[in-house]
């Protein structure tokens, strides 16, 4: 195939001494030896060959001297038995500069500038050089400076952080017609001297009554605007009396972020300061006011704890501001069930009324108890006490009834020590029963439908006060079996239903006095009236006496048939009455 025309084809210097010209040289033309592409380079002003030889691998370059020409129009030519192709670059060398990269980089420094110097190779050639500068907090910089044609170059980094690492690297390009950066140099990596420590900590404390006065914990840490600004730091603490008393201290390394002092019930100013070789950061203080009896538990005991929520960013928390009060705070254990509890605190300003505490040791099912100090003139007093949970999770456990009692239509179910404290995993709102017959659904007056996974309908009954931990179910039948079971919810839900707890309801005693009434008299009575028969009989039935042994018939027979008749005439009666007029002429 015939040669490609050479692509990319451009021509620099790098000291004004030697010209070197790049290309591309295209697709490959499958001729080789003899017949390979052939490349030469022309001058048009001067009408002469360049005195190069080209070299070809990734790229084909060619370079030679340029004496005193600085302007240049160059063709190169590329040619094979199949065809030829040219490729033309006019510039003025000194348009053209590429310089080398700057090298043997050093520095001197204070505790916030590095001044940074440099050489180059080509001293003759005015530069403008740009200096990259990495920052300890990962931002990278960039600083122009001029070059002004000394042995080396310099520029001064300024503002910047005591005991901090810095890298730094360098590179140039002509300063009056800039057609290419040079190369970065070698990457220096600096770090400044030590100075005093900057800002202040950020210090809290825990006191504890104890007999004859008080123990202290105190705790500290580095505020995001504190800098140790050295090699090695550690921490001086010092407390005394606010009356003027002798002061006492005692210093850690830097592994420490906490002691415990003890003190009287006077008044005490307690001050933390950081210290590295140079010197001591200025003091962070906290005052301990004097104590009255237990005033301190009792303001604890009196305040009311109020419940808070958890959110998907931590556990928001209000509170009333005050104005008296310069700064906020808030404390908590991260770790409430463990001792030490890893106390944490985060101060907040004076225009502050809700914050959203969230913690990487915050976990579902957890609760969390929050204090809010308000703080003036380093002096803290409790405000406010919250407690909840990141998120509230079913009961860990389920009530236990520990006390059933029965009558023949009711059932009263006591768990009268199922706690509602700190160790559930929510806050137990309420209680629901469940109960239904053994053999078939409920269908209680008063309740409310509860269809179990099996598709059975429980009757279920809701209590919405935690501590009320009796109930009665009412309405149910007399001797039935019924199932029945407590859960606790909380706002988490409750868990699924497991364990049922049974009972019998006792047969109902008015139906068996109705039962005695109709079964139990009747048959007694038959029984008494069959054992005593005859003298029933005699009583309630008597033998009717026949009319033949009556004296009234002692009178001489007259027979009509096998009756005895008597004759009127045979007897006197005492009186007689006809009943009508007919009967009367009959006889």
């Amino acid at each position: 195939e015939p040669p490609d025309t050479p692509t990319d084809f451009s021509c620099q210097t790098q000291d004004m001494r030697i010209v070197t010209c790049t290309w591309s040289q295209g697709r490959d033309t499958y001729l080789y030896g003899y017949h390979s592409p052939k490349y030469t380079l022309s001058e048009e002003f001067s009408q002469k060959p360049v005195p190069c030889t080209v070299s070809c691998s990734e790229q084909c370059l060619c370079s030679w001297d340029i004496g005193q020409q600085r302007i240049y129009n160059i063709t190169v030519t590329v040619e094979n038995p199949l065809g030829k192709k040219t490729a033309t670059d006019v510039f003025d060398v000194t348009h053209r500069i590429y310089p080398a990269a700057p090298f043997q980089l050093w520095e001197e420094c204070t505790d916030t500038e590095i001044t940074l110097y440099w050489k180059h190779r080509k001293k003759e050639i005015e530069l403008f050089c740009q200096t990259e500068v990495l920052q300890p907090d990962g931002k990278v910089e960039v600083h122009n400076s001029s070059d002004t044609q000394h042995h080396y170059a310099s520029i001064t980094l300024g503002g910047l952080q005591p005991y901090a690492e810095y890298t730094a690297r360098v590179r140039c390009g002509a300063a009056k017609h800039l057609w290419r950066w040079s190369e970065w140099s070698d990457s220096r990596t600096i770090r400044t001297k030590e100075a005093t420590p900057s800002g202040k900590l950020d210090i809290w404390r825990e006191i504890t009554p104890v007999l004859g006065g008080r123990n202290v914990t105190l705790f500290w840490k580095q505020a995001p605007s504190f800098r140790a600004n050295g090699r090695s730091i550690s921490y001086e603490v010092t407390w005394e009396k606010e009356d003027g008393s002798e002061p006492e201290s005692i210093s850690f390394s830097s592994v420490y972020n906490s002691t415990t002092i003890s003190i009287d019930k006077h008044s005490y100013r307690i001050s933390i300061m950081a210290k590295n070789t140079v010197n001591y950061s200025l003091p962070s203080v906290l005052i301990i006011p004097r104590a009255i009896g237990n005033s301190r538990k009792l303001s604890d005991s009196e305040l009311k704890e109020e419940q808070v929520n958890g959110t998907d960013d931590g556990i928001f928390i209000t509170w009333e501001p005050r104005r008296i009060y310069d700064s906020y705070i808030i404390d908590w254990c991260n770790f409430p069930m463990l001792q030490p509890c890893d106390l944490q605190w985060k101060r907040f300003g004076p225009n502050t009324s809700n914050a959203v505490i969230n913690s990487a040791a915050f976990v579902p099912g957890v609760r969390y108890n929050f204090h809010i100090y308000g703080s003036v003139a380093n002096r803290a007093s409790l405000l406010e006490k919250k407690t909840g949970y990141l998120k509230e999770l079913p009961p860990l456990l389920d009530p236990v009834v520990e006390k059933v009692e029965l009558t023949f239509n009711a059932v009263t179910l006591s768990w009268d020590s199922y706690p509602t404290s700190e160790s559930q995993s929510g806050f137990v709102r309420g209680y629901h029963v469940y109960v239904s017959p053994i053999q078939e659904d409920c269908n209680l007056k008063g309740s409310k439908k509860h269809l179990l996974p099996g598709d059975s309908v429980l009757c279920k009954y809701t209590i919405e006060n935690p501590e009320e931990k009796r109930y009665t179910v009412k309405h149910l039948l007399s001797n039935t079996k019924y199932k029945l079971v407590v859960k606790a919810y909380t706002g988490g839900g409750e868990t699924p239903i497991v364990n049922f707890i049974y009972i019998d309801t006792p047969l109902n005693s008015n139906m068996l006095y109705l039962l005695v009434l109709l079964v139990v008299v009747p048959s007694l009575i038959a029984a008494v009236c069959r054992w005593k028969m005859k003298w029933v009989k005699e009583c309630c039935c008597p033998v009717i006496p026949s009319p033949s042994k009556s004296k009234v018939l002692s009178f001489k027979e007259f027979k009509i048939g096998s009756d005895k008749v008597l004759k009127i005439s045979d007897c006197i009666p005492d009186m007689l009455a006809v009943d009508s007029k007919a009967e009367a002429q009959k006889l």
